[in-house]
């Protein structure tokens, strides 16, 4: 059985002077939230270009969102086995 699925990301960007934030969340279709959070700091010499910022602070946020969805699956794989789970990074 074949099936084709689509999950949708929400992206929040904050930035404030030399700092930005971004936080990333998802709602797995089974009801889960897992959010992932990403900061991004700029050096004061460096020229502001606030995409590279944006870039950076995502790029953070859904590696930390993926090390938290991989942990949520650990968990789900353990409440379905009744045994330890750990998945390669």
């Amino acid at each position: 059985m074949s099936a084709t699925k689509q999950w949708s990301i929400t992206v929040d960007i904050d930035e404030l002077e030399d700092t930005t934030l971004a936080h990333v969340s998802l709602t797995t279709p089974g009801g889960q939230d897992v959010t992932g959070v990403g900061q991004a700091q700029r050096n004061p010499l460096d020229p502001s270009v606030p995409e590279i910022g944006d870039e950076l602070a995502v790029a953070r946020a859904l590696r930390n969102l993926a090390e938290r969805l991989l942990h949520t699956t650990e968990k789900d794989i353990e409440g379905a086995t009744g045994e330890s789970a750990h998945l390669h990074r």
